[in-house]
């Protein structure tokens, strides 16, 4: 079993043909500029030592030593086992809140942002558990499925904002339904679903869901980012800001963190509510949290342990450069006499 690591750099050895034909095309024109000059008897005498042997054989060692080197920056790996891989950890699904009001800058540089920090630096403490991400505003959509893959994660929450999801609002039941059908592992005893708002809920229902949903055996935890005293929301266009949301009335509406809804729904789940204002706070709390669970056996993969084979081209590429250095295009004394084409006697 065998990988190619950087196959592009396998269009380098198009150059090995290119000198081929140039050293043939050299050699051509140096034998005619002689024929021109004298005859062979004289040149054989004016310059007894010349090997057109010798010429060959060292652009053999120089092209030979280029291949080699170009196999190298390729870097073969070649499969010496296969391993086996158990991956133990717990799911967490984190629910977070792209409504209008998580762009409030009460808190810096404004909710949304500061949820996202939350998320991605409790999924930089995760072991091999599995993650994944809903949006919800008005309704909720899936932003990633549960996985393993830690940096999809990162990719996929930096693109999260208001303008993904249809309706705006703040429905936090919605959040809660879809998370039902997220824990794909019917074996996996520990899941956690991480809801990151403000806490501005407009259903009555979103204390049953939410206990229903624990009853199902998912662990809730809530984290409210925000100030009790509020701020206005403000709207931009092309990353200016334009101003401020209003209502009907015309006046600048002020959102307000809602920590007494988040309590409610960690409460009726069994859960806890966390403050978010400051980054670290949760953080540790949800990353001690999952630490501490029992972990399931949800993935076992076999695969083929590759090593790099490349410091064996490079060392033959190497050798037939030196080669090349110490060879020289006359004739040495012992090949004069081994006399491999009979030269020597074709001269008397």
């Amino acid at each position: 079993m065998y990988r190619i690591e950087e196959p592009i750099y396998f269009y380098f050895l198009t150059i090995i043909p290119i000198m081929i034909v140039v050293f043939l095309l050299v050699l051509w024109w140096k034998k005619n500029t002689q024929r021109k000059f004298s005859d062979i008897a004289l040149l054989q005498k004016l310059a007894p030592n010349s090997s057109t042997f010798k010429s060959v054989l060292k652009l053999l060692m120089f092209l030979l030593g280029i291949a080699f080197l170009i196999i190298s920056l390729v870097n073969p790996k070649i499969g010496t086992k296969l391993k086996t891989v158990k991956r133990e950890g717990v799911d967490v699904v984190f629910a977070l809140d792209v409504s209008k009001s998580m762009l409030a800058e009460d808190i810096a540089p404004n909710r949304l942002e500061k949820a996202k920090q939350i998320i991605s630096k409790t999924i930089d403490k995760l072991g091999s558990d599995r993650v994944g991400i809903i949006i919800y505003a008005g309704n909720s959509y899936p932003l990633l499925p549960i996985t393993t893959d830690h940096a999809a994660a990162h990719m996929f929450l930096q693109n999260a904002n208001p303008d993904m999801v249809s309706s705006q609002g703040t429905a936090i039941n919605e959040a809660l339904e879809l998370a039902k059908t997220y824990y794909n592992n019917d074996e996996q005893t520990n899941r956690f679903l991480i809801i990151i708002s403000d806490g501005e809920d407009h259903q009555e229902e979103t204390k049953q869901v939410a206990q229903n949903l624990a009853n199902e055996g998912v662990k809730i935890y809530t984290v409210g980012v925000g100030t009790e005293n509020g701020g206005p929301i403000p709207i931009r266009l092309n990353g200016a800001m334009i101003g401020y949301k209003k209502d009907r009335k015309g006046e600048t509406i002020i959102t307000k963190r809602k920590p007494e809804i988040l309590e409610g729904i960690a409460a009726a789940a069994d859960g806890e509510y966390i403050d978010g204002n400051v980054t670290e706070k949760p953080v540790k709390g949800i990353a001690a949290i999952i630490a501490n669970a029992e972990k399931s056996e949800f993935e076992t993969k076999q695969f083929s342990d590759y090593k790099d084979q490349f410091q064996w081209f490079l060392g033959i590429g190497l050798f037939f450069l030196v080669i090349d250095v110490f060879l020289f295009d006359k004739k040495t004394k012992w090949l004069r006499k081994v006399d491999l084409f009979n030269e020597e006697k074709t001269k008397k």
